[in-house]
């Protein structure tokens, strides 16, 4: 399918402008109502808390245009199209739900079975990193609605693994070969801002909402994923040293 400019240049604002409206209801809309379960299991699995079911619906208003929807908490939205937005609302419920300052969104834009453009934005920072159809990875601020260049060292002693707590067999090696790491409880946040930490490992059930628009941001470094891993770094001894530490299991 070939895509317009004019395509292109609206769906990336209509993605900053759902992202915006988020942190306005956040900071001048939201009520206690909004932490409570609906006890209503969403499409990934997962029960949806009713600001995630908001969130979805500010997204629906913004991208239903651009084409089929499919997200964590709605599922399948079928409008006939060959482009497919791919949608988590709310990346890292669990945190925003006990107040831990770390969560956000992720949007994927699929056309032909193939990502072309990925967004993650932190709800914190209210910050953007995107990558737009084979463009570089650019950063966005939602305070002052433009793009801008974060101040970067490009050094870390920590890396982030990602629902380490189910795996303390791989915790133990990793402690073994000296490496420090968190788990931060946003997944798509945490792969997507995988330039900043010596890595990033995802283990256990790997979901589109989860991981697609980090993957096509990150499609420059250095992956291995398998039906229950994903991992990621800029460092090729760092993806050397994975593969074989994941042979053992």
């Amino acid at each position: 399918m070939e895509i317009t400019a004019n395509y292109k240049k609206s769906f990336i604002k209509a993605v900053i402008l759902a992202n915006k409206e988020i942190c306005t209801y956040i900071d001048e809309k939201i009520t206690l109502n909004d932490y409570e379960y609906t006890n209503i299991n969403g499409f990934g699995g997962d029960n949806s808390l009713k600001i995630d079911l908001i969130f979805e619906e500010i997204f629906i208003k913004h991208l239903l245009e651009f084409g089929n929807i499919y997200s964590e908490e709605c599922g399948f939205i079928d409008n006939s199209k060959k482009t497919t937005i791919i949608i988590d609302p709310l990346d890292g419920s669990n945190n925003f739900y006990s107040q831990i300052p770390y969560y956000g969104t992720s949007v994927a834009l699929k056309i032909d079975e193939k990502i072309v453009a990925g967004f993650v934005t932190n709800l914190i920072t209210k910050t953007i990193i995107y990558k737009a159809f084979e463009d570089d990875v650019k950063y966005y601020s939602l305070i002052n609605m433009k793009e801008f260049t974060p101040l970067k060292t490009n050094k870390s002693k920590i890396a982030i693994f990602e629902r380490a707590y189910k795996y303390p067999k791989i915790c133990e090696k990793l402690y073994q070969n000296n490496i420090k790491f968190r788990t931060l409880g946003a997944v798509a946040l945490s792969l997507s801002n995988t330039r900043d930490y010596e890595f990033v490992l995802f283990a256990g059930n790997i979901r589109e909402f989860d991981v697609e628009a980090a993957l096509y941001i990150c499609s420059n470094l250095y992956i291995y994923r398998t039906k229950d891993y994903l991992f990621i770094t800029k460092y090729k001894e760092k993806y050397d040293l994975f593969k074989e530490i994941i042979n053992h299991f």
